[in-house]
This record gives C-alpha cells, structure tokens and sequence, in this order.
C-alpha cells in the first residue's frame, strides 16, 4: 500500500514526535534535591492554569474514538451524532458548577475516594476494581486498536507493529512523569489535532467544490445530503437504534456524558489538579467552548466522505488516488484515514501527527488515571498502607507499565468492529447508569444509604442487561421491551434510582445518613466570568440546534 508520504511528511511527524517527547521529559524532571511526591505525580503538584486544564480535557477526550470512531458515525449516519460533542459542552457547564466545589472541597486524588468519604472503603473498592478493568480492557485496548488501525491504513505498517509503536511513545513520557508531563503536553497535543483536524476538514470540502474553498464546498456537501444534517433522527432512520430521536437531547444521552464528564478518573483528574476551584471552572469553561468545534473536524469530514464516495465526477477526479480501500456503511471507521490520502504533502505529516497526538494523548491519560486509582484506593489501602512517597510514585509507575502490557494484548483482538464509538458507547452503557445513580443521589439526596448504594450499583448491571440482552431472543414476548440503547441507560438510571431511593427509606425510614453531604448556595456560587462563558455556549447549542433540527 502506497501511503503516499515524501520526505517533509516523515520530518514533520518525526519533528512533532520529538518535540512531545523532549517537553514530556522537561516538565517530568524532579527539582533539584527534590523527590516527587504522590501530589506532584498524581496531580502535576496542583498547580495547573486554567488554559492548561481545558487543553487537557480536550485531548484526553479527543482520540481515535472520535478521529477514526466519530468520523465512521459521521458517513454512516450523518451530522446526529456531533449531539455526543455538542451535549458534552452543556454537561460541562453543569459539572464545573455542581461537581467540581464539592469534589475539589473534599481534595480528592481519585473518583473513588469520594465513594470511600460518602459511603464505605467496601463500595470504593468495588468501584476501583470496576474503573480499572473498564480502562484497560474497553478504553485502553480500544484507542490502541483504532489507532493502530490508522497506521495500517494509512502507512501499511502491521497492526501489531502499529499498537506496540504507540504504547511505547505514551509511556516514553507518562510513566516517567506523571499527570504533570501529561498535562504540559496536552497543550502541545491540543494544538496538533484541532490545526491538523481542521485542515482535513478544509481540504475534503474543497474537494467536493472543485477547489472552490471551505464555505462553498461546506454548502455543496449540504445541498447533496441536508438529510444527513439533521440533530433529531425520526424511527424511519437506519441510524435511529443509536441516536432516539428527542431522546438525544432530554433522555439517555445525559446519562453517558454526566457519567464521562462527571465521574470519569481520567477526565476529572485534570480539575482536581487546578491552583483553585475559580481556576478549574475557567478551565472547564475553556474545554466546552472546544467541544463546539469538535464536530467540525471529526463529523463533517465523514459527511464529506460520503458526498464524495457517491459523486462519480469527484472520484473520477480522484481516481489517482484509488490505492486505498475506499470506504463503505460497512467498513465506515475507514473513512478519516481515507481521507487523509487527499492531503498535499506537508499537511499530510501535521495531519497524521493529529492522528498520533490524539491517540498518545488519550493514552498516556488513561494510563496515569489507572495507576492513580491502583495506587491510591488498592495498593495504599490494602498492600503498603505505610508506603513512602518514593514507594508510591514508583508503584504508579509499575502498575501503568502493567496496564499498558495487557492492553497490548487485548487491542489485537478488537478486530472487525464498524462505528467503533458506538461499540465504545453502549457497552459501557452497561454499567454507567448504575454508577451514575450511586453518585448523583451520594452528592444531593442525604438519605442515600451506603447499603442502598451497594444494592443498587449490583442491581444495576442485570436491570441493564434485561433492557440489552434479552430482546435478542425473546423480543416476541410481553414480558420483554426492544429500545435503543440510550434509552435502555435512561431507563436503567431511573430503575437504579429508584431502588437505591426505596432501599435507603427501608433501612433509615426517611432519616439523612450519617455520611450526606451538607448543600449550601454559597458552595455552588460561580464568577461572572464563569457564568457569562456558560451563558454565551448555551446561546450557541441553541443556535445549532434549531438551524440543525
């Protein structure tokens, strides 16, 4: 397979490559007479700005997920599924207003040290064991798979060759350095994908307008398909099984970004690491102005594709460049390394070091989230309670370089996926709306009893599965219900609540637990600055929602 890279690509990806690793090491080196401690390991010593936290979050979350995964959705179904980016950008507002003072008051290092505060050790445990699993066998596994996917695509390099690459180049820097190194190089990171993304965008647009440019090529590909830019898919939608119809804005949809952005280590690692409270909510102001563009670099170059797979004229134009499997609805996470084929050289490299900032982004991220909660509510908690500093960071390390092994592993065996952010989506569906629950009721409802909480996090997972599972074969039955999966995690939500509610009145009659968290309006008081940014990104979804619907 001829990848078509010269000589400037190779020195641009080789450049970006470097760069990312020389800065990881920098920041990563302890001060001198110094030892890094599990502050500045775990949390870069609780000293990140505000621009650097929202640069982070939009790099850990950005990776092959969306790049390769969100781009496939984009061909297969159209502009419906920016709904998972553009919600994110609301749901970010709600967590750095209602999440964020309660988490940072408590000065947490991990998620499931809050369980352990507000309800049991018990509970934390089940949690941590629960979080580590899901990151190296779903969120580890799958981003190497994809990644190295792109790698197979584009360059012709072995899969297996392409996930042992990869992991090797997150590790070179996020073993070493901890949270800090992550962070400093997300800023890097940052920069490449959304400039690299952008030029994908513009030159697949300009290619369905026969040079014409971004705006008219923006306006051609919706002139051929305005179906696929439509936000609310009706039941006549092949796609509608993944994105409900109104659902997407009032149903499920919340569950799997309260869930994400809310409660995810890897994500609110980040925050947990700000100078202040004031400066992580800056911070998550900043990342939910990104997530509004996101779609711009990740759906619409998949709609492009489709316009262009479908136009006999523009292939005709492209024919040169046949040397690829072009993409179809059954192979649609093809489509963004497709694309890339079409850049001219030199944007080819800063393009593919997007690819590659995303994935290593994501990966060196998940990595210091694995070892921060092994470390902290496993191996202090049950192995070395007494473990020194040097014993602790050390620990991380090993543990993150265990983690990475394993998910080597396992990407492998991820073949054959299509729309691989919608594999990604449902299956941990599967048991976020139960930790959802346990979480939403611990922080705002004082009854929540740490037995009710236990209950309903195990209860969760076969309310789940009876929504998921048992339509397959008995979806003739009365006893029975076959609905899209983000209805079955809202449905599984409002069971879950219900039997954590019912469970807490059983065992305290109506008493607050003794563990509740004390709610005050000063405790969510924002800064204007704060909420003037809130109100500007809600005035914007609204905006595209109704130009979209």
């Amino acid at each position: 397979m001829n990848s078509g890279f010269q000589f400037l690509d190779y020195a641009i990806f080789i450049g970006y490559a470097i760069m990312i690793l020389g800065i990881g090491l920098w920041v990563s080196r302890d001060k001198k007479g110094q030892q890094k401690n599990a502050e500045d390991y775990f949390l870069a010593s609780k000293s990140l700005p505000w621009w650097a936290i929202g640069a982070s979050l939009i790099a850990a979350n950005i990776s092959a997920e969306q790049f390769i995964g969100m781009s496939g959705s984009g061909f297969a179904s159209g502009l419906a599924i920016a709904s998972y980016e553009w919600m994110a950008a609301l749901t970010l507002i709600i967590v750095g207003k209602y999440f964020l003072p309660i988490f940072i008051e408590k000065g947490l290092y991990t998620i499931p040290e809050f369980v352990e505060q507000r309800y049991s050790t018990n509970l934390k445990t089940i949690l941590a064991v629960f979080w580590i699993g899901l990151y190296v066998f779903v969120n580890l596994a799958s981003v190497l798979y994809l990644g190295a996917l792109a790698l197979e695509t584009i360059m012709g390099i072995p899969l297996v060759y392409g996930v042992i690459g990869l992991s090797l180049f997150s590790a070179a820097y996020s073993l070493y350095g901890g949270l800090s190194a992550v962070a400093w190089t997300d800023v890097i990171q940052v920069i490449f994908l959304v400039l690299g993304g952008f030029l994908t965008t513009y030159l697949a647009l300009d290619y369905v307008s026969n040079g014409e440019g971004f705006i008219a090529g923006l306006t051609a590909v919706y002139d051929a398909v305005p179906e696929r830019f439509e936000m609310i898919l009706d039941e006549s939608n092949p796609e509608y099984k993944n994105l409900p119809g109104i659902a997407v804005l009032v149903g499920g949809m919340w569950v799997a970004n309260l869930y994400y952005w809310g409660f995810n280590q890897y994500i609110i690692q980040r925050t947990l690491a700000a100078k202040s409270l004031a400066e992580a909510q800056k911070g998550i102001i900043f990342a939910a102005f990104l997530k509004l563009l996101i779609p711009l670099i990740v759906v619409i170059p998949g709609i492009a594709a489709y316009v262009m797979i479908n136009d006999p004229e523009i292939m005709n134009r492209l024919g040169a460049m046949g040397q690829m499997n072009v993409p179809s609805l059954e192979s649609a996470d093809k489509t963004y390394p497709w694309l890339l084929q079409f850049l001219p050289v030199g944007l080819k490299g800063i393009a593919f070091a997007a690819l590659a900032a995303a994935v290593v982004s994501s990966l060196a991220s998940m990595l210091n989230s694995t070892s921060t909660i092994f470390t902290m509510d496993i191996y202090k908690q049950y192995i070395n309670k007494n473990a020194d500093d040097r014993t602790t960071v050390n620990t991380g390390r090993i543990s993150a370089a265990v983690a990475l092994v394993i998910a080597c592993i396992m990407a492998p065996l991820l073949g054959g996926i299509d729309q691989a952010f919608q594999f990604i989506q449902e299956y941990t569906g599967l048991v976020s709306p139960g930790i959802l629950a346990v979480f939403l009721l611990g922080l705002f409802w004082k009854k929540t009893t740490n037995k009710a909480a236990i209950i309903g996090a195990i209860t969760s997972v076969p309310i789940a599965l009876y929504f998921k599972v048992a339509p397959k074969g008995w979806s003739t039955s009365p006893v029975f219900i076959d609905v899209p999966f983000m209805d079955q995690m809202g449905y599984t939500l409002l069971s879950t609540m219900g039997v954590i509610i019912v469970a807490s009145y059983v065992q305290r009659k109506g008493r607050d637990d003794a563990n509740g968290i004390e709610i005050t309006k000063e405790l969510f008081k924002t800064s204007p600055k704060f909420n003037i940014g809130a109100f500007a990104i809600m005035l914007i979804l609204a905006a595209l929602y109704a130009l979209f619907w």
